[in-house]
């Protein structure tokens, strides 16, 4: 019998998915960022990805269940990649992350996401799983009422977290 795991404890399996150094860096940018286009990730990624990586990593996330890679309706030689649910639901994960870095990782230059995430709670990770699904899902339906939403003045958890990943960004 052919054994496809080391074990199959579940933090092994997830170890195998995501225990490189690029996997999680990319999904930070998608969910965080909203890049979507393999371009934007490759270029407006603070670490430097090199390209042959990204394509590695994007096509094992796809693999794996955590996003999706489809045509770009607005380009047909673009594709688009989408958090699937499996992938929406890491964002608790990644939250986890930025508040152990900021306790535990002083040194760290990039504190805007970790305080933006100590303010809003649950509340601020319910409402950004929401907005993630919206975006990303595409049987939501989520188009409208995103864009009608951004008519108010109501800022959204996404933007919330943009401005802040931007602004430390920024102090770089």
């Amino acid at each position: 019998m052919h054994k496809d795991h080391r074990s199959e404890c579940v933090i092994n399996r997830t170890v195998e998915i995501f225990g490189d150094q690029w996997s999680l860096l990319v999904i930070r940018d998608i969910i965080f960022m909203n890049r979507r286009h393999f371009r934007k990730l490759l270029t407006e990624s603070v670490e430097g990805i090199a390209s042959n990586i990204l394509a590695d990593r994007l096509q094992r996330l796809v693999h794996h269940g955590i996003i999706l890679k489809s045509q770009d309706a607005s380009h047909k030689q673009k594709a688009i990649y989408s958090l699937t649910e499996r992938g929406i639901e890491l964002l608790p994960l990644l939250m986890e992350m930025v508040a152990w870095g900021h306790k535990c990782l002083p040194a760290s230059r990039l504190r805007g996401l970790a305080q933006v995430l100590e303010e809003g709670g649950p509340k601020l990770r319910a409402e950004f799983m929401s907005e993630l699904r919206k975006t990303h899902l595409p049987k939501s339906g989520a188009k409208k009422k995103i864009r009608s939403r951004t008519k108010s003045t109501r800022i959204s958890a996404m933007q919330k977290f943009q401005a802040a990943y931007e602004t430390e960004l920024a102090r770089r």
